[in-house]
């Protein structure tokens, strides 16, 4: 792993949580885009080598509804940057964590990601990003 690549939050009002992080950072989100597969749209900010990644939830049956319904607002998952997503997803099978696919999958700000199961990582959602070249 090379880094933390993002943070995820997780937003009940997307337009009220990007000003409240323009207000905050004192920029605006560098991109906006819908991840339809996840049924979520996003925006991201830079602060330093890393970002913040705000989540909305498009659909009351999406990853993040599920999630705010049960948690609340707040950090849904750490994203770290990856070379070779693959062979990492291989090499954390072999120490026994549990995957929440069996294959990467395009995410959002050009990635291909996955995610460690919170149950295998002390309740933190984990993400594996790799940049799709």
């Amino acid at each position: 792993m090379k880094n933390i690549e993002h943070i995820g939050i997780a937003v009940k009002d997307f337009s009220a949580a990007n000003g409240l992080f323009y207000k905050l950072l004192g920029q605006e989100p560098y991109k906006t885009e819908v991840v339809e597969s996840e049924q979520v749209s996003t925006s991201f900010f830079r602060v330093g080598n890393s970002k913040i990644e705000l989540l909305e939830a498009l659909s009351a049956d999406s990853p993040i509804a599920k999630y705010l319904d049960k948690h609340g607002e707040g950090i849904h998952h750490i994203a770290f940057e990856v070379d070779d997503i693959l062979a990492e997803m291989e090499r954390l099978k072999n120490e026994g964590f549990l995957l929440l696919s069996d294959i990467p999958k395009p995410g959002a700000d050009n990635k291909l990601v996955c995610f460690v199961h919170p149950k295998s990582a002390n309740g933190v959602l984990i993400e594996l990003c790799q940049e799709i070249k």
